[in-house]
């Protein structure tokens, strides 16, 4: 769905309106959640474990190159490139082992950070303060739990899906179950890096796109608002931190542009394209 679609809604005024009232409200079922996957995350190194280890590092890459790189951000909100709808679907719950919501809610979203990015309306923009933009913003209001009216006006595309509706609706679901499995193969320890530890990393590398990308780096196109390419923050996640490149040519599945921009989610993509797995991979219309 093209981001002007989304601007030029006559309701989305009355959206941004709303978004600031919903900054008041303390989610507390998030705020718990995150407590407890943080206290694993520390409890881990108390159980230190080097095939766990290996197991979270493994984890990682597919849920946030495949899943929330590749799958939430490339595929469904921008459609970057196409592929068949079983592969699709298969990215899609690589991305809800993540832990950043269902994937309707998280293209809705980020469609709506487009369309007001660093502006009023914007759920992540640090100009409404660097805590806020990192992992504030989750912990109050409804967060990325959209309403039905709010999901159909920003993803209409997705919900006129049936199977995305449904993985949006028990997004947690895959998680619980892989869990269940790490506990069986490497008990407590397996567990907690491979869930706790993963999935608390995988928050904050994402986190910090919104908020990192926006304050520090370099600007190599004029995009109207304070999206940065900061290479570190494209290293932690697998070339997310190509921000201003990524914002200056948002359906373009290639973000890192540059001959030294490292971008592994892009290179991936070419791969599953050489074995037949995707086609028509939109590159940018300018360099």
């Amino acid at each position: 769905m093209a981001i002007r679609e989304i601007t030029d809604r006559p309701d989305f005024a009355a959206r941004v309106e709303m978004v600031e009232k919903e900054r008041q409200r303390l989610n507390w079922v998030t705020i718990l959640t995150m407590i407890i996957f943080h206290l694993g995350a520390i409890t881990a190194f108390f159980y230190w474990d080097r095939a766990a280890f290996a197991v979270a590092l493994l984890l990682l890459w597919i849920s946030g190159s495949w899943g929330i790189g590749i799958g939430y951000h490339r595929l469904l909100t921008h459609r970057g490139f196409k592929t068949s709808k079983a592969f699709e679907y298969f990215l899609t719950i690589c991305g809800t082992l993540a832990l950043e919501g269902g994937p309707i809610n998280w293209v809705a979203t980020h469609r709506i950070h487009h369309a007001r990015a660093d502006k009023g309306g914007d759920p992540h923009s640090p100009r409404d303060g660097r805590w806020w933009s990192h992992i504030g913003w989750i912990l109050v209001g409804t967060a990325q739990q959209h309403d039905e009216t709010t999901l159909r006006r920003f993803a209409p595309d997705l919900m006129k899906d049936r199977a995305h509706r449904v993985i949006n609706r028990f997004y947690f679901v895959p998680l619980i179950v892989l869990g269940v499995g790490l506990f069986f193969l490497g008990g407590v320890p397996m567990v907690l890096w491979g869930i706790f530890f993963r999935v608390t990393v995988g928050l904050h590398a994402t986190w910090l796109v919104n908020s990192a990308t926006h304050m520090w780096g370099t600007q190599r196109f004029a995009t109207g608002d304070d999206s940065r390419n900061n290479w570190w923050v494209a290293l932690l996640t697998f070339g997310e931190g190509w921000h201003n490149n990524h914002h200056a040519h948002p359906t373009s599945a290639r973000h890192g542009l540059g001959r030294f921009e490292i971008d592994v989610n892009w290179l991936t993509i070419r791969l599953f394209q050489t074995v037949g797995l995707v086609r028509d991979v939109k590159l940018p219309a300018r360099r």
